[in-house]
């Protein structure tokens, strides 16, 4: 009899083991979807205080608001990409395989003016570049924008998936939160219900600040370029402040990234008399941006949105990279501020619970 028990038991865990394989693998298999529901819910939760203000304060139809509200989605995407498509037809001749040679001679010429630049100052910086191989590397250029071509298609259909499940987010604001109703117990309908409320407006309102974040650092490296003059400064400073979404690495990409455009931009220029100097005061400029980000939007940001102490959100961000790489120090913060909003509610008497999540009353 004991025997049975213990065969049963060991059936029963190589059962939940097996149940919860097939979960992970089920989730592995249908990662996109589930990467197409994140993004519509982070849009929906950024498009929800614009449904807000065109119904109830512009008195619009639910729909029409909604439709409204899609609409300005739609403009933004577009025109972040028509951004792009002049960089693209600009720079479409110097990276394409007829003038792979003309390219790697300009880059050449502009790393042996760096080169002889801090020779005369006595510093071998790029003591190694003559045994660097870059036709190769740039002739590599082509197909890799062939190969970024051939997922246009994916992404298309990506882009009409996500707004698609905004759409129905946005219209019915119960949807969501009725399917995680669902799938609760009757006995904690209450609590889920409170920590979908809180999840939602704390949500809300960081992800708009993220906007504001980025549109700050936007207009700060596009007067900057622009006062110098750079080719495509609008396109650079736009892809410069969204890298700032990437939490520590990002500002440290952006401002390489910067750096690299702005020289290779000018490379008919004198290397002393002009590319160091323009380069210097964008440096000076990307700087003064990511001051301005560090002491006053981000501490404000995650202060007034998540509530959470910069310490703790640095320590959150930093596990998570660890753990999961780029993508896992992006969505850090809302997750953790996911996880704390339902440990509050469902563990309000546990101590450690208490002193994590006090801000969030």
């Amino acid at each position: 009899m004991e025997s049975k028990i213990i065969a049963n038991g060991i059936l029963r865990a190589l059962g939940v083991v097996t149940g919860v394989l097939l979960l992970f693998f089920l989730l592995y298999k249908v990662q996109s979807v589930i990467i197409y529901l994140i993004l519509a819910i982070i849009l929906s939760l950024i498009g929800r205080p614009i449904v807000d203000v065109l119904t109830k304060k512009l008195k619009f139809p639910n729909i029409i608001g909604v439709i409204s509200t899609m609409i300005i989605f739609l403009l933004a995407i577009l025109g972040i990409i028509s951004m792009f498509i002049p960089l693209v037809q600009e720079q479409g001749h110097n990276i394409s395989l007829l003038n792979t040679e003309e390219l790697r001679n300009r880059i050449l010429n502009l790393f042996q003016e760096m080169d002889l630049f801090f020779a005369s100052r006595k510093i071998n910086l790029f003591g190694e570049l003559k045994n660097m191989d870059l036709t190769s590397k740039i002739s590599s250029i082509p197909s890799l924008l062939n190969s970024l071509m051939s997922v246009v298609g994916t992404f298309s259909m990506g882009l009409f998936s996500v707004l698609f499940i905004t759409f129905f987010l946005l219209k019915d604001e119960n949807l969501l939160p009725n399917f995680f109703l669902f799938i609760t117990p009757h006995r904690n309908e209450h609590k889920t219900s409170s920590s979908l409320t809180k999840i939602n407006n704390l949500l809300s309102r960081y992800f708009i600040g993220l906007i504001i974040q980025i549109s700050i650092l936007f207009t700060i490296y596009s007067v900057t370029l622009l006062i110098f003059d750079i080719k495509s400064a609008v396109v650079i400073a736009f892809l410069c402040a969204l890298l700032n979404l990437i939490p520590y690495l990002g500002p440290i990409i952006g401002g390489v990234l910067m750096i690299l455009l702005t020289m290779t931009s000018s490379l008919e220029y004198d290397f002393q008399t002009h590319i160091i100097p323009v380069t210097t005061y964008v440096i000076m400029g990307y700087i003064f941006a990511q001051l301005i980000d560090n002491f006053f939007s981000q501490p404000i940001i995650f202060s007034k949105s998540v509530k959470s102490h910069p310490l703790e959100i640095f320590l959150v961000i930093v596990t998570a990279g660890f753990l999961l790489g780029v993508t896992g120090m992006i969505f850090a913060v809302p997750l953790y501020t996911v996880i704390k909003v339902v440990l509050k509610e469902f563990l309000s008497d546990n101590q450690f619970v208490k002193s994590i999540t006090k801000g969030l009353d």
